[in-house]
């Protein structure tokens, strides 16, 4: 048996933060040449632990030990000397740089005293292949590259420092699923070859299929050490939360009203075309289709941002014409986007600021707001949400990701909204705060609103909605009663499977294509 120490233990790991005790005496132990994952709720203390580690905070007591040598606290600089390296979810890199300069970026390839930029990017180019297989033009720029392959050169750039260990801190979120499989197959190939790996996700299939231990933590506190191979997901989620995770998918009973919103042969260019359908107030209806299907420009056709230029809308049996979101905000409707930090919030701004920014006219009057109605109402839809803050005043940005989301959603509660349009409403957000925006979309409903919810999440739109329709390449190719499908036949139907490999039931597909992969935009969940 080994006598060799830990790769990294922090023990003992107290934090504060005013009144609030934001870390508990927290025990977390990285066996050498292991993945050990770290999963908790928005707010149980993760974050808080990663920045201890990182040197962003000085803990208020506990130790950090890397490889049996034993800290109180580590600048930036020292942890990374000592071979610990971060990826962060939402670290940025220069726009303006090469993908060469970005990745050599404090540690240029030169020639005395001159920088040798194409080396740079012929290296880069080898890197980004070896690793992700991916091919980069020469000399492309970071601001034309998408989030994924961002993310995946931030990850290259780490490993270019040869760490002795590697914590990330979500770095699937914005990866579709054929990128989340390679970049977990590098990684336990660096486990293999000796690394030792900390994990932070809120995708416990991949804590599943990862990690060699886990680490729960809840309230500040570790919970509990797992081994995942023995323990399941439910398990583990019901560790999280202190509570049964039974009820994961809560859908009132709701009968569906009148027609709602009717789309009649809607098309748009090459985006989409021949769109025909109908939502019911307080129906929900779930949209899902591979990446390219049509599905989020039929969204954003919904809310004024691609113009169709053939077929119809109607909201409320009038016709539609969006030529801006101002036209869509003004006829009801609500847009929750995938990306809530760039489009759904204003970081800056407080929570007050951002839960009535779209109902500023119903807090004003002869041009002057009326702070007292703005006050009530944002801790009215606080309590309501449950969105967990230090106050109305406090900055969005210092909110946990599920309750950024709860602030996205609850900005529009207070105009009254008859459709309301949710892209990837969970995505990036813990299992607690899926369960309360899933209550939220089925209190919209009750109210009487009519739902579309665009999401790659299977089981969620299974579990939350009426409907499912399914795009492929441009088409509606499938419409699908929620409790009579799985996640197969909605798979089938996404990547164009034929009528012969799906099992009998309620369901149109298109012909058989060939495929290269099956790239849904998040892992099923």
């Amino acid at each position: 048996m080994s006598t060799a120490p830990p790769a990294l233990h922090l023990q003992g790991i107290f934090k504060r933060f005013g009144p609030t005790q934001a870390l508990d005496g927290v025990d977390v132990q990285v066996e050498r040449g292991s993945i050990h994952g770290l999963v908790g709720e928005n707010g149980a203390g993760k974050s808080t632990l990663i920045k201890v580690l990182a040197g962003i905070h000085r803990a208020d007591s506990g130790t950090m030990a890397v490889d049996g040598h034993t800290f109180t606290a580590l600048s930036p600089r020292q942890i990374e000397a000592l071979g610990v390296h971060f990826i962060h979810q939402e670290r940025l890199l220069p726009p303006s740089f090469t993908v060469g300069e970005a990745l050599f970026f404090g540690h240029e390839l030169r020639r005395g005293p001159f920088i040798r930029r194409l080396a740079q990017d012929r290296e880069s180019a080898r890197l980004l292949r070896d690793y992700f297989d991916l091919e980069f033009a020469p000399g492309a720029l970071v601001s034309e590259l998408d989030s994924a392959q961002r993310q995946i050169l931030q990850i290259t750039r780490a490993l270019l420092a040869k760490p002795k260990i590697l914590v990330f801190d979500e770095p699937s979120v914005s990866l579709v699923k054929r990128e989340v499989d390679q970049l977990l197959a590098i990684i336990r190939r660096l486990r293999d070859q000796g690394l030792s790996i900390l994990y932070i996700s809120h995708y416990l299939q991949e804590i599943e299929s990862l990690c060699d231990q886990v680490t729960v933590l809840r309230n500040g506190r570790a919970v509990a050490v797992v081994d995942p191979r023995s323990t399941s997901t439910a398990q583990i989620a019901r560790l999280m939360v202190n509570r049964e995770v039974g009820e994961m998918y809560p859908k009132p009973q709701v009968k569906p009203g009148e027609v709602l919103l009717e789309l009649k042969d809607l098309a748009a260019g090459q985006a989409y075309r021949a769109i025909n359908l109908s939502v019911r107030r307080g129906e929900v209806v779930g949209l899902t289709g591979l990446v390219g299907s049509g599905a989020k420009e039929l969204l954003k056709s919904l809310f004024g941002l691609v113009q169709p230029d053939r077929g119809s809308m109607a909201l409320q049996g009038r016709l539609l014409r969006l030529k801006s979101p101002r036209d869509a905000v003004r006829q009801g409707i609500a847009l929750v986007p995938e990306e809530r930090r760039s489009h759904g919030v204003a970081p800056l701004l407080s929570v007050l600021e951002n839960l009535t920014l779209a109902g500023l006219s119903h807090f004003s009057r002869w041009g002057l707001l009326d702070r007292a109605a703005e006050a009530r109402e944002s801790e009215r839809l606080i309590a309501e949400l449950g969105i967990k803050t230090a106050g109305h005043d406090a900055a969005v940005q210092q909110l946990s990701g599920g309750n950024q989301q709860k602030v996205a959603l609850g900005k529009w509660l207070s105009r009254d909204g008859v459709l309301y349009l949710l892209d990837e409403p969970s995505v990036g957000i813990d299992i607690g705060a899926k369960v309360e925006i899933y209550r939220l979309i089925g209190r919209l409903a009750q109210a009487g609103a009519a739902v579309l919810v665009l999401s790659s999440d299977l089981p969620e739109l299974i579990g939350i909605t009426d409907r499912i329709l399914v795009m492929h390449r441009g088409e509606l190719a499938g419409e699908f009663e929620a409790r009579h499908v799985d996640s197969d036949r909605l798979l089938a139907c996404a990547t164009g499977a034929s009528e012969s490999l799906l099992p009998a039931g309620p369901v149109s597909c298109g012909s058989w294509l060939t495929s290269e992969g099956v790239d849904m935009a998040e892992q099923v969940n």
